[in-house]
């Protein structure tokens, strides 16, 4: 694995291990426990992000002096990823509860969207700040060293699996597995991470608005005569 992508995983650690710095401000500081929450996040994202695509400059440089830069390739990728990553989505959240009685609601899913309602500012981070650097560390770094090295389903398995690590959302093993799948297919064919980030968008911001628009019932009843339209039959 090159080193810069060995720093770009690290960088990616050590933001979400910052998270535990914010508790002494919490103790010791009469700003509000949400703002900071919040604020800390979205700042150690973008640190983040900025050191990570300093990392890929010359990665990034190439691509925008490209002649060939292949927008409408990009274009449509990124809306066939986006209806890929919806199908398997919702094809393992009902094979999550039907065969394995999983929880129709994911419990980070939940928590994100508890934030969002109460901050709307934390959408960024959602929507564009978390799938931006996902998908440097588990598609480019993570996935692509892997790929380089064994075939397209372990790369994808062990690069799914540390995808759930993530989220620490076990019960929803197989939908992170298969979204991560889904992600690695459309790297692999394109080549190129911006479109699997621009279908991580695509399929948060879609998610957000699902989740905002409305409430859990309503969201069952849906994932309910969605099972009965796959899973009726038989």
């Amino acid at each position: 694995m090159p080193a810069k992508y060995i720093y770009i995983i690290l960088t990616y650690v050590a933001v979400q291990l910052s998270a535990f710095l914010v508790i002494p401000f919490r103790l010791y500081t009469n700003v509000d426990p949400l703002t900071l929450m919040v604020g800390w996040n979205i700042g150690s994202f973008v640190l983040a992000l900025i050191i990570s695509c300093y990392l890929l400059r010359d990665e990034i440089n190439s691509f925008f002096q490209s002649r060939d830069k292949r927008i409408g390739q990009i274009v449509l990728w990124t809306i066939l990823g986006f209806f890929l990553v919806l199908i398997a989505q919702v094809a393992s959240t009902v094979i999550e509860r039907f065969v394995f009685g999983a929880p129709v609601g994911s419990e980070n899913t939940m928590q994100l969207m508890q934030v969002a309602r109460q901050a709307p500012i934390f959408i960024i981070l959602i929507s564009i700040l978390g799938p931006i650097l996902e998908e440097l560390v588990f598609r480019k770094a993570i996935f692509g060293s892997l790929y380089k090295k064994m075939n397209f389903f372990f790369a994808g398995i062990i690069s799914g699996v540390l995808f759930a690590v993530l989220h620490n959302d076990f019960s929803h093993l197989l939908t992170y597995i298969a979204v991560a799948f889904v992600l690695a297919f459309i790297y692999v064919e394109t080549k190129r991470i911006l479109v699997p980030i621009l279908a991580h968008m695509a399929m948060n911001t879609f998610a957000v608005i699902g989740q905002l628009s409305l409430d859990p019932e309503e969201m069952e009843q849906m994932l309910e005569q969605v099972q009965f339209i796959l899973v009726g039959g038989f």
